[in-house]
């Protein structure tokens, strides 16, 4: 899993690549990701699979913010992401949430 992180030239947005690599995909058909850039929906943002049986999405974000995600494998299981920039205790469940941290510095 990984995140890669690219700004926008007036540093206004910050272009994430969400990856879910193939060992951690451990076989899904679909991976969605869910988090406070999607209203937490587990259905709008889905992730392209690529032949090597990795997934991955680019989101164009807000800078200088913190967004809380996971992922839902196969629409039963719900991942964090291994190299996330942080975790948080999630609200409603006895798990963390990963987060992607969007500052310029």
């Amino acid at each position: 899993m990984g995140l890669k992180k690219s700004f926008s030239k007036d540093k206004t947005k910050c272009t994430v690549t969400f990856t879910v690599s193939a060992e951690a995909a451990q076989g899904a058909k679909q991976i969605n990701i869910a988090g406070d850039f999607n209203s937490w929906s587990s259905t709008t943002t889905p992730m392209k699979m690529a032949s090597d049986g990795s997934f991955s999405v680019k989101l164009e974000l807000d800078a200088d913010r913190e967004y809380q995600f996971r992922y839902l494998l196969d629409n039963s299981r719900w991942e964090n992401d291994w190299n996330a920039d942080k975790y948080v205790p999630a609200p409603y469940s006895n798990a963390d949430n990963s987060v992607v941290v969007t500052y310029t510095k």
